[in-house]
């Protein structure tokens, strides 16, 4: 099979909303699931169409408890579009039997392909093929050429093209108890004789999106055109056409998309007028657009030889870059942790970005600063939340959305019990942590001061100064403690035995915590004298405080037990679950959280974990840093304290996350090559198989897929960006046929770098950036632009 393409025969009813969140096409500023164009939401299919940023906020009454949520709004539906043979059945309606169906995702050049064979009642048989684009060219413009051939009849064929405001957000079934009509018409009509449009605005948000469409026959003869009544909401289009059999017609849909949240319009209706107005036909509009494609591929391609794997790879780097394209740094958005693939998770912005992250810096760094950028500009929203709760700095929400206030619901019902139960998941300040790692990321990377002169360096500081503040100093212990708080496992939210949510000293938090005031000190030293001096001035950051940073970076409390870090202080006191007994009754125990509330239980009272939590630091820290880190805490660290760990919470976890199984593949690729492999091979056909049951229907999970480009790059090459140097350390798993990929580093586009028979290629590109130091278990090598080098992997000669 060809691991450019996804491929789905026939229809299958079940396996219907994982194709189309699957076959999904996106621009980053807009996306349309990969659902049929004559299809209506009707719990087999759901159209949906995303504009990245655009939120609406609702409030409902549930069970006597009156719900508010921000959610990403189903904006009207572009695709509408069927046909009909000689006055016969609609294609989509009743009556009609699809004796072949087929549709094929094109990911190098990002067009959805559907070729089929309909039946009516009347015995006619149409062939027709679709094609389907959304413009990685001009990101406001969807297209949509439909070629129709009349197998064995002759007569009139009527093509039906329409604008549908009548949506609402329906694609989460747990979520259709909730005010869903995030929607109100606000017109519709006739531009021109081709040309017709749809203007909505969304309740509270009061966005405006308007369509405008550009419906014409490019290949038979002239049609009629004429417009059927339609209800508020709709407009549509009739083209009829003299047919005859085996003679084919074409037509072409092109459509604008605009809101009034889009720059340099005066308005969005306008907009969506002219940009279709002006729009090129299909062929053209293809031909830049797979033009587009190839430059993102060219910069971010990973080859790793195995068909099969090499193909869903393919798939996860696909949906990245529709999700996260360089159209994105145009925007105000955040990272999406379902993509803009569906309505799961509301579209709202969590900690997932740590695993998009490295991606995104490596390839697309533009990319990558206004996603960062989508933070800062919530600071006063997130200093006003730390403030509010008795901080300092700026406490990020768990759920960010439209504003950056947090979006985390305060209850949630437990679809098993049926009982609505406290949902403690805001207590995540891990979420700073996530936000400080991404920014000093980047400037390892970049090596660009400007960056944290800009905002960069004020983002960290803030993020710190809420970890600093979090942090009290325990008199008795003589050590700092967070309490209170949640970490990565979000199975333990408490004590069994406290009524207060949070738990205290949670491992992860309180290490990445050092970490972080250890990295706001490294950017302070950083900066120009000027720079830093006006932004401690700015920020009313006083002596003491940076004291206080570093005392706690000696003195903060982390817990062991059993000679392994605990997840929390008190972990050791908990019960050992039934693991055999649960899955021998359950079989997927997954949501194990949700089994044993139905059961009148809760995980508190264990030691299981839904996802790697304490594993997350050795997922983030070279094991090298974390023993200076700990060592420098007064705390004694030995090599076997990791892979101790690790088996530890391995046995205790039920990978309730798409996640889990990235930072697990991660935490076991230097001790159990083979486990890694397999924990890569879960992560790669995590949405494939739709591992979670229906899950990925609703959208799909963007750190994961990112998750599994990373493990090739990072992980098994041992990549690093750390002191002025690009460090690798390989370890390629022998499953892998070859590992090449390409990246920017330090102003060089293009840097190559290639795994093979024991040694590792690096050409760089032909450009005018300084030479690159690269290290390599003990070698050292400085590569120039335009030259290439060859390093074995074990000590010995450098072949330049």
């Amino acid at each position: 099979m060809d691991h450019w393409r996804l491929t789905y025969s026939g229809f299958d009813p079940a396996a219907e909303g994982v194709r189309e969140a699957l076959c999904t096409l996106a621009n980053g500023y807009l996306a349309t699931r990969g659902a049929a164009a004559e299809s209506h939401a009707d719990g087999t299919h759901y159209p949906g169409t995303y504009v990245a940023g655009c939120y609406d906020r609702l409030t409902s009454t549930v069970g006597g408890h009156e719900v508010e949520n921000e959610d990403i709004v189903n904006v009207p539906n572009w695709l509408p579009f069927t046909f009909r043979a000689d006055g016969g059945d609609w294609l989509g309606g009743g009556g009609n039997f699809v004796e072949e169906d087929e549709r094929e995702l094109d990911m190098r050049s990002g067009v959805l392909i559907r070729t089929g064979v309909v039946r009516d009642r009347g015995g006619r048989r149409t062939r027709f093929e679709q094609r389907r684009l959304v413009s990685m060219d001009s990101p406001h413009v969807v297209a949509l050429r439909t070629v129709i051939v009349p197998q064995n009849w002759t007569g009139t064929l009527t093509v039906r093209s329409g604008l549908d405001g009548r949506v609402v957000n329906a694609g989460v079934a747990r979520y259709r108890g909730l005010d869903r009509t995030h929607l109100r018409p606000a017109g519709s009509g006739r531009h021109s004789p081709g040309l017709m449009w749809l203007r909505s605005r969304t309740v509270s948000s009061g966005i405006d999106i308007a369509l405008a469409a550009r419906t014409t026959v490019t290949q038979g003869p002239a049609p009629t055109v004429t417009w059927p009544d339609s209800p508020d909401g709709l407009i549509q289009q009739d083209l009829e056409v003299e047919a005859r059999a085996s003679r084919g017609v074409t037509v072409e849909k092109v459509v604008a998309i605009h809101t009034s949240r889009d720059t340099a319009i005066s308005d969005c209706l306008t907009e969506a007028l002219e940009n279709v107005s002006l729009a090129e036909g299909f062929d053209e509009l293809s031909h830049r657009h797979h033009a587009a494609w190839g430059r993102l591929w060219w910069a971010s391609s990973v080859d790793i030889g195995n068909e099969e794997d090499q193909r869903l790879l393919n798939l996860h780097q696909f949906h990245l870059l529709q999700t996260l394209s360089p159209h994105t740094a145009d925007l105000d958005v955040g990272v999406p942790a379902r993509g803009l693939h569906g309505e799961a998770y509301r579209g709202h912005v969590f900690w997932d970005e740590l695993f998009v992250f490295p991606f995104l810096t490596t390839r697309f760094p533009e990319t990558a600063r206004a996603l960062l950028r989508y933070r800062w500009r919530r600071l006063p929203q997130a200093r006003a939340a730390a403030h509010a709760a008795g901080h300092r700095g700026a406490m990020f929400p768990w759920q960010s959305g439209s504003d950056g206030r947090e979006e985390a619901q305060r209850l949630h019902v437990n679809p098993r019990s049926k009982r609505w139960i406290p949902d403690n998941s805001h207590l995540q300040r891990h979420v700073n942590i996530a936000i400080a790692h991404n920014v000093w990321q980047h400037y390892q990377v970049t090596g660009e001061t400007s960056f944290l002169v800009d905002f960069g360096a004020e983002l960290l500081l803030e993020t710190a100064r809420l970890l600093a503040s979090l942090a009290s100093l325990d008199t008795d212990l003589g050590r700092y403690v967070i309490r209170g708080v949640m970490g990565p496992d979000e199975y333990h939210d408490g004590y069994p035995d406290r009524d207060t949510a949070g738990v205290d000293d949670n491992a992860y938090t309180n290490v990445m915590t050092v970490w972080v005031l250890r990295r706001a000190l490294d950017t302070l030293a950083a900066l120009p004298g000027r720079g830093r001096a006006e932004l401690l001035e700015q920020l009313e950051v006083a002596p003491e405080e940076l004291d206080r940073f570093e005392d706690i970076c000696t003195r903060m409390r982390v817990p062991f037990h059993d000679g392994v870090i605990s997840q929390f202080a008190g972990y050791e006191s908990l019960a050992e679950l039934d693991w055999p007994g649960y899955r021998k009754t359950y079989g997927d125990i997954r949501r194990l959280d949700r089994i044993l509330e139905a059961e009148g239980d809760s995980c508190n009272r264990y030691k299981a974990s839904k996802q790697a939590d304490v594993l997350m630091l050795f997922f983030l820290l070279p094991a090298e840093e974390l023993a200076e880190l700990l060592e420098d805490l007064g705390y004694p660290y030995d090599p076997g304290l990791i892979p101790r760990t690790v088996d530890y919470y391995m046995a205790r976890t039920c990978h309730g996350s798409t996640l889990s199984s990235v930072v697990h593949s991660w935490v076991v690729a230097r001790t159990d090559r083979h486990a890694s492999w397999e924990f890569f091979l879960d992560a790669l056909r995590c949405d494939f198989d739709d591992v979670q049951g229906g899950t990925t229907s609703e959208g799909i999970h963007l750190g994961s897929m990112a998750g599994t480009v990373d493990l090739l790059t990072r992980c098994y090459t041992g990549l690093v960006a750390r002191n002025e140097s690009l460090q690798l350390s390989p370890l390629v798993p022998a499953e892998l046929d070859g590992l090449s990929f390409t990246l920017r580093y330090r102003g060089h586009w293009g840097m190559r770098l290639d795994f093979f028979d024991e040694r590792v290629g690096i050409e760089m590109p032909d450009d005018r950036a300084p030479p690159v130091t690269v290290e390599l278990k003990g070698q050292k090598v400085r590569v120039s632009a335009g030259r290439t080098c060859a390093l074995p992997s074990a000590p010995g000669q450098t072949d330049t």
